[in-house]
Formats: structure tokens, sequence, C-alpha cells
């Protein structure tokens, strides 16, 4: 699942976080679909954006892609809880590992997805991956001028919310991919990977 809203469109260096998402989704559908696993995609913010379901196993990594092609941020607010009766509505009774690729932005996930963990953990694995940002983890680690020690002030604030929120998504049974653009891809791969070898899907 691909959230499009508003927080997807910010910048991670000079690329969109939702185009860095995507990339990151497109590697573990292929890994998925080589796996036998199906593989589904739902891009939403307040509304569907893009959808692709497959009977059976396995999946058409083409078809994602095309779904994909066209998909661009929205300056709206998404609406987790929409997203979840999506899910939970789509996905029948059998339990499945639903992939969040999102920001892990403390205030939007805290008012918006975490009341909606329960229902979603409670008949499927759940897992959660964001981009993360480094030039935050730069800024917080900046010395120097007022100027300076203000960036550094927020920019650790900021990491100290995603920190927070990380440890209440695991609380609740979520596991977190939290890894820079380079990374997420790979790291989100090695995710479900080590989910598949431990017997949790």
């Amino acid at each position: 699942m691909l959230d499009t809203g508003r927080t997807s469109a910010g910048r991670v260096g000079d690329v969109p976080r939702l185009d860095h998402s995507m990339d990151a989704a497109l590697l573990l559908a292929a890994l998925a679909a080589k796996a036998g696993d199906r593989v589904d995609l739902l891009a939403f913010d307040r509304r569907v954006r893009a959808q692709v379901r497959t009977r059976g196993r396995g999946t058409s990594v083409p078809s994602i892609v095309g779904a994909m092609a066209p998909l661009e941020a929205e300056l709206v607010e998404s609406d987790p809880a929409a997203m979840a009766a999506a899910v939970l509505g789509g996905q029948g009774r059998s339990r499945r590992l639903v992939v969040l690729l999102t920001d892990l932005n403390a205030s939007a996930l805290e008012e918006g997805l975490l009341p909606m963990l329960p229902a979603l953990t409670a008949r499927h694995a759940v897992m959660l991956a964001a981009v993360g940002d480094p030039a935050v983890e730069a800024m917080a680690a900046e010395r120097g001028d007022a100027r300076a020690a203000y960036r550094s002030a927020a920019a650790r604030r900021t990491l100290a919310d995603r920190r927070r929120v990380t440890a209440e998504l695991k609380r609740h049974g979520v596991e977190v991919v939290d890894a820079p653009p380079d990374t997420i891809a790979p790291a989100l791969a090695d995710a479900y990977i080590a989910m598949k070898a431990q017997g949790r899907l």
C-alpha cells in the first residue's frame, strides 16, 4: 500500500518521497512474485489512486509498474481510517502481509494510523516502511552559530519523534523499516525475507 498523500510529496534529496517508496515497492513486488506469493497494490490518500489485484499466486509486475507510472503525491491529508477499511474490506479472510509505505510523521500516525492498528494486526501481519532523510541526520549534528543550533535542535526533535512513534508501532506488533533513500528498497526486501524465514508469513 502506497500512501500518496501530502507527506509523500516531501522531497528527500531531489526526489519526492513517493518515488523512493515506489522503487522499494517494485523491488518487493518482484521478489515476492518470484517467491510465488500473491502481490496486490493499493495507492491511497483520501481515495484510491491506483489498484492492482491478482488472482492466485504470483503477480504481474508489469501491471504494477503500469499502475504506478502516473502516480503523483496529492496535496491532501491521507485518511488512515479509510486506508484500513480498504485493506480489511478487500483481503478476504486469509492472513496476509500488509506493507504500508508512508512517512514516519509522528503527529499524522498518532492521530490517524495508530488507532486503526488493532483491527489490522488482528487479521494481518503489518509492516510500515518509511524513507528517512539523511539531511535531517546531518542537521542534528550541526554545531556553530545560533541559527545552526536552532536547526540542530529542531532536527533532533524530529528524530526523537520518529524514534518514539517507531517504538509505539512496534508495541502494536508492526514491523518497521526506516532507511535512507539509497537503502530503503533492499532494507524492505531483507525484512520480507526475514519474516518468511521466521515463518511469520
